[in-house]
């Protein structure tokens, strides 16, 4: 696997705008890192925009500096992100006219039209799951480190699910407002509100999940996390900020919530975990949530437990009005990618 050559190589110079991710020269066969762009977004019920998230991190990532205080120069091991995929491109806009009546409807109900809608759209996520999945093998198999790049935060399944059967007993450390543990949301069996629920229901070979920066919950969703014996912890926002109310140090929360994890991580981050400031056109933006520094404080917590993070994705972000989504989810990305590399050291 090729290394960058700093003699032909300058990290400092403005990148083209043809370059690849942040400004690199790598190929996906010539990197460590392969960023596999999922541009799908079917069930998203509010807002809307994160298929349109691969493209606007990609043109954001080149105005990310390569040099990083803490992960070093990730970059020199080579991060390459795959042609964003007009395949899935097409799926996904198909899906969201087709879940579009339905969501108006709040479900399809006894609406035999909506109610085939439904099975149209299930049937097209299925396709996209089964697509990742099959991404996310390859270059597994060619002993790379595959990172979905949504798209909404169904998209992950396939990924998880590739990596589990990897490294089984596999811990997830899942940043979100929402739990994502609704079954089958307005009869969606894919929605962006069931992932956790298909994952911890259909991939047996997930140990843990570990919720954080929860603060938009469903009754269901809460039996859900008490009735699971310990395989799902969740941390919820106003636990979080009343610990540092009474003075905890994040570091030492942090260090609590890394605890509950196994030794092998997938990292599955939505924006929209972080305070709405730093994401205010993702979908679903809910009050509160982590600052930066606490989101990059988790990665900090995970290198000094020694935990291995084998592989992440970033889904919901949303270009919205500016660019300012897009500019923290490149940098952020950039961060997970960095901490990953520097866990498997």
């Amino acid at each position: 696997m090729a290394t960058l050559d700093p003699s032909t190589f300058d990290p400092d110079a403005a990148a083209s705008s043809d370059s690849g991710i942040y400004g690199l020269p790598f190929d996906p066969e010539s990197s460590k890192v392969v960023i596999i762009p999922v541009p799908f977004e079917a069930t998203t019920s509010y807002g809307g925009g994160t298929s349109r998230g691969p493209a606007a991190v990609l043109e954001a990532s080149r105005q990310v500096d390569l040099y990083d205080h803490e992960a070093g120069e990730p970059y020199r091991s080579g991060i390459a992100m795959l042609p964003i995929p007009e395949q899935v491109e097409e799926w996904g806009r198909n899906a969201k006219r087709l879940a579009s009546p339905v969501i108006e409807a709040g479900g399809a109900g006894d609406d035999r039209t909506l109610a085939a809608a439904t099975a149209e759209v299930n049937g097209l996520s299925e396709r996209m799951n089964e697509w990742v999945y099959s991404e996310t093998r390859r270059w597994l198999d060619a002993r790379r480190m595959p990172v979905v790049l949504g798209g909404d935060h169904s998209v992950p399944f396939g990924a998880i699910r590739a990596y589990a059967e990897r490294h089984p007993g596999l811990g997830i450390l899942h940043l979100d407002a929402h739990a994502d543990l609704r079954d089958a949301y307005e009869g969606f069996t894919w929605s962006h509100a069931s992932i956790f629920h298909n994952v911890m229901t259909r991939i047996p070979e997930v140990g843990k999940l570990v919720q954080v920066g929860l603060r938009d919950l469903g009754r269901a969703e809460k039996k859900m996390i008490d009735a699971s014996g310990g395989r799902i912890v969740a941390f919820f926002d106003p636990d979080l900020a009343a610990w540092k109310d009474e003075g905890k140090s994040w570091a030492s929360i942090a260090d609590s919530i890394v605890a509950e994890l196994p030794e092998n991580v997938y990292l599955s981050w939505d924006i929209d975990g972080l305070d709405p400031t730093l994401c205010p056109g993702t979908g679903t933006p809910v009050p509160g949530g982590l600052t930066w520094n606490e989101t990059i404080g988790l990665l900090r917590a995970l290198v000094r437990a020694k935990k291995r993070i084998v592989g992440l994705d970033l889904c919901e972000v949303s270009p919205g009005e500016t660019e300012w989504d897009a500019n923290v989810g490149a940098r952020l990305l950039y961060k997970m990618i960095g901490f990953a590399l520097k866990s498997q050291l």
